[in-house]
């Protein structure tokens, strides 16, 4: 690869702080993927210490997970029935933010939303109620946690893939060779684990080494989910350096 450092600014629009104490250039960066540190939400796991505490007594992934849902439903107030679909019983039918149907949602096209529309949909009461931010701070929270203890321990990267048809949903900052190139990812991107099952998306393979910090949810975090079948995970966006194979 070419050692020669790419503009890593990223242009100022709409909403750009953060809560994890780095400035947002630099967690978007290319550079920070190489050199990953851990992130934390600030004030996350100490506002739900007693989650963490129970945790970290678990010597089992699948056990961590049930729990895990257990208290979102019970501190956020999610009925699991209307997760799965299914009308909430005694009551009136009403749109109620959870991260289980913003997972759905997302894992659906997770690249599509252009920006202007991502800060309108961000900002609606409809997606923006019951405390949806603090469902995903304590989501991601989680998934470190989970991932440190289970499933990438000693890890700061996982190789990653993701089909397409077309590159031009990539923003391209820099094409180092003919298969290696920096592009900007989307704020929240799918790929898998699997390069076969990448390869049914599409005819162009991305190949990235993702830093374990910038996942916020796996196909292994819970035992029951909305996206499960595709080894799929959930990426932070930034720019990347990717391999791209062809077929």
């Amino acid at each position: 690869m070419s050692t020669e450092e790419p503009d890593t600014t990223i242009a100022s629009r709409g909403h750009s702080t953060n809560l994890v104490g780095l400035p947002t250039g630099l967690l978007a960066s290319a550079s920070f993927n190489d050199f990953p540190i851990p992130l934390c939400i600030s004030g996350t796991r100490e506002s739900h210490r007693s989650l963490f505490e129970r945790l970290d007594k678990l010597t089992d992934a699948v056990e961590a997970g049930r729990i895990f849902q257990d208290y979102m439903a019970v501190v956020f107030g999610l009925d699991m029935d209307s997760e799965r679909g299914e009308p909430e019983k005694n009551e009136r039918r009403r749109f109620r933010a959870s991260y289980l149907r913003l997972l759905k949602d997302w894992g659906f096209d997770s690249n599509s939303p252009a920006w202007i529309h991502y800060v309108e949909e961000k900002m609606s009461s409809r997606f923006n109620n019951n405390t949806i931010n603090m469902q995903f701070d304590l989501l991601y929270e989680f998934c470190q946690w989970a991932l440190l203890r289970f499933h990438a321990t000693g890890k700061k990267h996982l190789l990653l893939y993701r089909g397409t048809n077309d590159l031009r949903e990539q923003q391209l900052i820099q094409q180092l060779d003919a298969r290696n190139a920096i592009v900007r990812l989307n704020n929240l991107v799918s790929f898998t684990s699997r390069r076969g099952i990448a390869d049914e998306f599409g005819d162009i393979i991305i190949e990235a080494e993702v830093p374990v910090t910038k996942l916020l949810f796996f196909n292994d975090l819970l035992s029951g989910h909305p996206l499960r079948g595709e080894a799929e995970c959930l990426v932070i966006g930034g720019d990347y350096r990717v391999k791209m194979s062809y077929w």
